[in-house]
Formats: C-alpha cells, structure tokens, sequence
C-alpha cells in the first residue's frame, strides 16, 4: 500500500539528504518526493510516498523522527487529504491533431502554455489518477516530454499541525538560540 507522509523539518543544508539516506538504508523506494519551504521561513515541508505495510509504516516514522532537524511527521495515508500532482506536458501537435488535443486539454481542465508549429504543452494538476489517465489519452498523438512534480497533499479541515523550532523553543523560554536545545513537536 502507497503511504504519504507529510515531514516538517529544520530549513538547514544537509537535512534532505539525511531523510533520503533512511529510505535508502531501509531499502525502501521512494515514489514521490517534494519539498518546499512553509508559511515559516525556517521550516520546510517534505511530501514523500513510499510502498509499506502498516507495519513498515510506524516504523518508518519512528525512525524519520530520529534524525536531526525533523519537527513533525505525519503519515497522512488514510485521513480526508487533498493530494495533487502538477505536470507539463509536451505533446506533438500538427493541423490535423492541434484541436482534439486542445479538446482533450479543455476536459481536463488543463492549461494551455504554449503553442507551436509542432507541438503543445500544458499544465495539468490533479490527482495522480487524472493525471495517468491524460497521458494515456495523449499518448496516441506522441509525448516529447513528460515532467512531474510529485505529490503534495495536505489534510482537510481547519486543524493545522503546531511546529515548534529550536527559535520558537528559545524565544518562548526567553533565550538565545542555541544548538543544545531540542525540538518538539
């Protein structure tokens, strides 16, 4: 079973590699991966889909908590989630096949980005069903490049979670920031 977990981290060099390097230890594949930063500058958000059993799963987490500079981790899989992946596609398009792309961009709501003599490409975000299914849909015509983002998703409802950073640990506790102490979550 895919699981999505939802990782908050330090916005510090090296971290992103220390949460890949456990997947690649444990000798599991990574499927998707985004990161980005959050409404707070020094905090990142990772996005990461992996193959695991319920079991690999908790144990997934408990180790991603291990790891320096990790705030929260939540495994997302089976909660109401908004999940998408952004694609840009680059399809061939000559006089004869321009409009039943532009007509099959139009069903699924895919954005137009660019015209030329022998190609379209657009911008479709969607689940990653729709977004399979498109491509499948234009495959006939001949795909010259295919990009995807990866999945981000985030949980439905108004509840979001509470980060606390070493900064926000020492601001509250009326300090300086210092590396000894510890993160929260």
């Amino acid at each position: 079973m895919l699981h999505t977990f939802v990782v908050y981290v330090e916005n510090k060099p090296g971290v992103l590699s220390r949460v890949v390097s456990l997947f690649r230890r444990r000798a599991f594949n990574i499927d998707s991966l985004t990161v980005g930063r959050t409404e707070k500058d020094d905090v990142s958000r990772m996005t990461i889909v992996t193959e695991a059993d319920p079991d690999q799963a908790r144990r997934i987490v408990a180790n991603i908590y291990k790891l320096l500079n990790v705030l929260l981790v939540d495994d997302i899989t089976g909660h109401p989630a908004l999940v998408r992946d952004l694609s840009l596609i680059k399809v061939a398009a000559n006089q004869d096949t321009r409009s039943k792309i532009l007509e099959l961009a139009t069903v699924f709501k895919a954005r137009v980005l660019d015209i030329a003599a022998e190609s379209i490409i657009v911008e479709l975000t969607g689940g990653e069903e729709k977004v399979d299914r498109f491509l499948e849909l234009l495959s006939p015509f001949g795909l010259l490049e295919v990009v995807r983002t990866g999945i981000v998703a985030m949980r439905r409802g108004a509840k979001s979670p509470t980060i606390s950073t070493k900064a926000d640990l020492a601001a509250a506790a009326g300090e300086e920031e210092t590396d000894s102490v510890s993160h929260s979550v």
